[in-house]
């Protein structure tokens, strides 16, 4: 009977360890994340919402109620543009509240004469947290501030196109293509390129010129053909 009752405890003990680890764990993700406060001008551009909603954000996403006032001061305003600028502003932060795989919060801030980028600076430095703007002149003052800024401006850079319609650059022909003649590379990010009339140059590298790119949901496809100069040199 007493080891029946050893066995028992142990088991409880086993179990609460388990279950202590995963709050314990769970305490741990979620101070390692960071506080993202957003300003009015990254509402207006809307591009935060289809970001949040592939769930790639990790973060706390913040956006201070005085954020929110702004917008509607400017959606009752006179001003046409600024009115339907300004209710994008507030549909995107009604939408970011329903993304499920991203942690949004309404900070119930004092509504004052501070104005909204004093105060997502002094929020931001307060609590050890980021901006996350478009504006320019408030990404300059942060930094200047020393926090850190998000700019989705900046992320639609790097995600750009590199390659072009009618650019022409050197490529490694790595196989044969799906249909008859064509040859298949592939750029130094992996994107692939589909090269006409290539199939006699494999494991050669050849000058070719983009013809069309085409975007699909499993990835970038770059279509080429062969420059007038066909001769190729052993990569």
């Amino acid at each position: 009977m007493n080891f029946v009752i050893i066995i028992f405890l142990v088991a409880i003990f086993i179990e609460t360890s388990i279950l202590l680890s995963r709050h314990r764990d769970k305490l741990l993700r979620n101070s390692q994340r960071r506080k993202v406060y957003i300003d009015t001008s990254a509402l207006i551009d809307g591009r935060i919402l289809a970001i949040a909603e592939t769930g790639f954000i990790g973060d706390d996403l913040i956006i201070p109620r005085s954020a929110i006032r702004e917008l509607q001061l400017l959606a009752d305003g006179k001003d046409s543009e600024k009115r339907s600028r300004a209710r994008l502003g507030m549909d995107t932060a009604n939408a970011l509240e329903r993304v499920i795989s991203c942690n949004v919060t309404i900070l119930q801030d004092e509504l004052d004469r501070t104005p909204v980028d004093e105060r997502l600076i002094t929020l931001a430095k307060e609590n050890h947290g980021l901006i996350l703007t478009n504006d320019f002149n408030l990404n300059k003052v942060a930094k200047t501030e020393g926090i850190e800024v998000l700019n989705v401006n900046e992320l639609a850079m790097i995600f750009r196109e590199q390659y072009h319609q009618g650019d022409k650059i050197k490529i490694r022909i790595t196989e044969k293509g799906t249909s008859l003649n064509q040859g298949v590379g592939h750029l130094p990010d992996g994107t692939m390129v589909v090269v006409d009339n290539a199939a006699s140059h494999i494991k050669h590298e050849v000058e070719i010129e983009i013809l069309k790119i085409v975007q699909s949901p499993s990835g970038k496809i770059i279509f080429a053909k062969l420059c007038g100069n066909k001769r190729s040199r052993k990569a």
